[in-house]
């Protein structure tokens, strides 16, 4: 369950629901070679969702992988907004529509109150995506962004 008013925004997820989405990450990123990292704060900086996680995508380097496909899901919890961020190569592969109907889905799971839950999912639907246009392949794929949970202030 989402605890919105903790005073640590590394709280906002429980140890078992942060670890459910770690691993769901580890899962998608075992058939791609894309990366999907998540960032969490509380509130956004700018008035465009899409502008911020922008930002934080090119600070992370998230354009610097091979294949320019990685994916940043960017939350701001007490403004209540997210957006998805896709790298070059993955978004001229799925074009808008794919991240418009994700941001769609996820909102419905969040409106229900399954915040892990919506996650998980869109973290599954970004991987399928991911290993549809960039599958693994074993001798040059590697893990090239690290699969934990960002927590910004």
């Amino acid at each position: 369950m989402l605890r919105l008013f903790n005073k640590s925004i590394s709280d906002y997820f429980s140890k078992e629901e942060n670890a459910q989405i770690v691993q769901a990450i580890k899962n998608a990123e075992q058939k791609t070679s894309g990366e999907v990292r998540i960032y969490i704060e509380k509130k956004c900086k700018m008035v465009n969702p899409v502008h911020r996680a922008k930002e934080i995508f090119f600070h992370l380097a998230m354009d610097k992988t091979n294949d320019r496909n990685a994916v940043l899901i960017y939350l701001a919890m007490k403004d209540r907004q997210l957006a998805i961020y896709g790298d070059e190569g993955i978004h001229q592969k799925v074009g808008q529509e794919f991240w418009q109907n994700e941001v769609k889905a996820i909102l419905a799971a969040f409106n229900s109150s399954n915040y892990t839950e919506g996650l998980v999912k869109i973290i599954h639907d970004i991987g399928d995506a991911l290993l549809f246009h960039f599958p693994y392949d074993a001798q040059t794929d590697k893990n090239e962004l690290p699969d934990e949970i960002i927590f910004g202030k």
